[in-house]
């Protein structure tokens, strides 16, 4: 699966707020600017027209607007990344990853205590 722009991503970060519903460009557009990213209608057009062809989105020309539907979910794309800086950055291994966090200082306690909660459940404990 293709990395997505940030502007990319912060588009389909909108359409995914959706809740499975379809999209109309003025929402996306409105909701950009609450985002502080207020982008112009040519580039926002060509940033959706890109998602299409990246068949990241649908659209659907309803009337003289279209809406623009998800074909791609946040966790299928959250986890295609993950997946490809995991092998990247640490050739796969996600205990290299997790070391790092720890070490590096980098996890809240609240975090800390979660994964340990988590990894101590393990795989059958969900």
């Amino acid at each position: 699966m293709q990395q997505l722009s940030d502007a990319e991503l912060e588009i389909m970060k909108i359409v995914w707020e959706q809740a499975g519903e379809p999209a109309l460009f003025p929402v996306i557009m409105e909701a950009l600017e609450k985002r502080g990213r207020p982008c112009q209608k040519n580039t926002l057009i060509v940033f959706l027209s890109r998602l299409v062809s990246k068949d990241f989105l649908r659209a659907k020309k309803i009337g003289r607007r279209n809406e623009y539907t998800a074909l791609v979910t946040e966790e299928e794309y959250r986890t295609a990344q993950t997946r490809s800086f995991l092998n990247r950055i640490y050739e796969g291994s996600v205990s290299g990853l997790v070391v790092n966090l720890i070490q590096a200082d980098m996890l809240t306690d609240e975090e800390y205590g979660e994964l340990r909660a988590l990894l101590e459940k393990g795989r059958d404990g969900q």
